[in-house]
């Protein structure tokens, strides 16, 4: 009996699969495993770009202890600027060449990664690439080390800086926060460039910043009082603190009196440029 025509539709055969599962069956392995689709991209966020670079800063600041100098004395720059009452054009001229360093020691900084991950050995193109790159930061700091020397000291600067503080009548309570945060400022930047490894800014360094900081109120307790029994009371409360940090086994000697000489040197100048 002849097959009807019912029955030859009710038999289906691969070649009469529809087309969208014969796509479905092809993507299905034999063994009966997925095969992983690739992942989709995501959509970036527009800060993204802005969210790397911090961490690109954060990051060279944290592994990089030149760059670290090289922030301390921007903010030593900064301060002395603000102290020295330079006008806008030259405390534009002063961020843009410290800009100018920080890029460098950046750059720097990369050149140095890309290269160390190219190789480990020595290769006289790698030592080329890195010694450019630690030029180019030494161009930028003498370059640096020039601008700030013109605006502070070139054509008898620190007089014409006196007599715009006398215009400005800074008070002395201004000029006792300067300084003190002049000194933290210098105090850090000298144990970040003087340390090796792990830099602890608050206990032992180069320098002793509870000298620093004792012989700087002693010279402002100078100034203010004028009196020579209370000046010769500062300076043995001074003389004490400096003392103990030897006695404490936290500080020598030659840091104690490096950290005196520059409380000292400092509040003299800061209060030699404070009309009083």
């Amino acid at each position: 009996m002849p097959p009807t025509t019912s029955g030859i539709h009710n038999m289906r055969t691969p070649e009469a699969e529809p087309p969208e599962r014969a796509r479905d069956a092809s993507s299905v392995p034999r063994n009966g495993e997925a095969e992983p689709r690739p992942p989709i991209p995501q959509r970036r966020h527009p800060l993204d770009g802005f969210r790397y670079a911090v961490e690109g800063i954060v990051a060279v600041v944290r592994t990089q202890r030149h760059m670290r100098f090289h922030f301390f004395s921007v903010a030593l720059v900064l301060l002395m600027g603000l102290l020295f009452r330079l006008d806008k054009r030259e405390m534009l001229v002063l961020l843009f060449t410290i800009s100018l360093v920080l890029i460098a020691e950046m750059f720097n900084s990369a050149i140095e990664a890309t290269v160390d991950l190219v190789t480990k050995e020595y290769h006289p193109k790698a030592k080329f690439a890195k010694d450019i790159a630690a030029g180019a930061v030494l161009v930028a700091t003498l370059n640096a080390v020039v601008v700030a020397w013109v605006l502070f000291m070139g054509d008898l600067r620190l007089e014409q800086i006196r007599l715009r503080m006398e215009r400005a009548e800074p008070t002395l309570a201004v000029a006792v926060t300067i300084g003190v945060i002049l000194i933290f400022v210098i105090v850090s930047l000298v144990k970040v460039l003087a340390t090796q490894g792990k830099v602890r800014l608050f206990r032992g360094g180069a320098v002793s910043g509870h000298a620093a900081l004792g012989f700087f109120f002693a010279m402002a307790i100078i100034v203010v009082s004028g009196d020579l029994l209370a000046s010769v009371l500062a300076l043995l409360l001074a003389a004490l603190i400096a003392q103990s940090r030897v006695d404490a086994d936290i500080h020598s000697w030659r840091e104690v009196v490096l950290g005196s000489l520059l409380g000292v040197g400092l509040g003299a100048l800061i209060f030699w440029l404070t009309p009083r």
